[in-house]
């Protein structure tokens, strides 16, 4: 029975990172397609190429969702939390989708993780939910506006002199590199989390010990999100690409940058999960505000924000849900 489990966790946990491919792919390119950089198809396709390897970068963020979030015990009580914080998250995940809402797959999953613990009364570790979620939940994308404003200010002062025509193709020309490396990075952020899932629900059924990534488990998740990704994600890429602000080529590159390198701090530096659908949203926010305030179309980010706020407790609660129905019939 715990066999079956396990195998009926790993492949809806590589489902959830699937899910996760297709609900967060626009974040790498929606900026290169909606500037015209590049085609959408070529976009996903670079972008699933950078997932894939941005998946063997590190492994941080696994470790913290494979241990640091919840205890969920040994046998089949805590596949069962497993299993039912995957269904809580992938939900969450298609119904933000089937809204057009970029919310963030990151948060949906440790939101679950969350319910799910509650709703079995297993061991919730509040502190590094909030030293790890909490705090980067708020400080990345605060972080990614400012930089992002920053950051386009001093590009508008060091082109103020050029002619627009030739630096609107180098600045799209400059964005193919970009858009490689914001993908990078969520292949580096999102794949890890799936890891770690995976681990949890491995070490629960008593086929592994330990904190550390089995080389099956990275290749498994790094080939489901790219292949997620380069199912594409249309409705979402649209609010990014063009909802929230009509970008051009030098403010989609300096979004996608700033993104990338907030997402690699997080990840290698902190081991935190954070999101990267806040953050690329917001630095597109704070390159937009560059234009003048107004230029933003506040109504979509706000009901962007209330997407994000929702994420941790309505995903958990679904959660919570999945796991009283689970415990009914296992």
């Amino acid at each position: 029975m715990e066999l079956a489990l396990v195998v009926v966790v790993v492949v809806v946990a590589l489902s959830f990172d699937f899910t996760n491919g297709f609900h967060d792919a626009a974040n790498a390119i929606a900026t290169s397609v909606s500037t015209r950089a590049l085609t959408p198809r070529i976009a996903l396709l670079m972008a699933a190429l950078f997932n894939l390897l941005g998946a063997f970068l590190g492994t941080g963020v696994a470790e913290t969702i494979g241990s640091g979030i919840v205890d969920v015990g040994l046998g089949q009580h805590g596949m069962v939390v497993v299993l039912a914080a995957l269904f809580g998250a992938i939900g969450w995940n298609l119904l933000t989708w089937r809204l057009g809402l970029p919310s963030s797959s990151s948060h949906a999953l440790i939101g679950a993780l969350a319910g799910a613990g509650i709703a079995s009364s297993t061991s919730v570790h509040w502190g590094v939910i909030l030293d790890k979620v909490v705090v980067p939940m708020i400080v990345s994308p605060l972080t990614g506006f400012v930089l992002g404003y920053l950051v386009m200010v001093a590009i508008l002062w060091v082109v103020r002199k050029k002619a627009p025509a030739p630096t609107h193709r180098r600045f799209r020309m400059m964005q193919t590199v970009s858009a490689a490396a914001m993908a990078l990075g969520h292949g580096l952020q999102d794949a890890q989390k799936t890891m770690g899932v995976i681990v949890l629900a491995l070490v629960a059924g008593g086929f592994h010990t330990g904190e550390s990534i089995p080389w099956w488990v990275k290749l498994s998740a790094a080939l489901a999100i790219s292949a997620g990704t380069y199912s594409g994600g249309w409705r979402i890429m649209r609010t990014l690409g063009r909802r929230i602000i009509h970008l051009d080529p030098a403010r989609g590159f300096a979004a996608e940058s700033v993104s990338a390198v907030v997402l690699y701090v997080a990840a290698l530096g902190f081991h935190a999960p954070i999101s990267t659908t806040h953050t690329i949203s917001s630095a597109i926010m704070g390159v937009g505000s560059t234009k003048r305030l107004s230029a933003v179309r506040w109504g979509v980010a706000r009901s962007m924000v209330g997407a994000w706020v929702l994420t941790l407790p309505a995903a958990g609660l679904v959660a919570a849900v999945f796991y009283f129905v689970l415990r009914t019939f296992l």
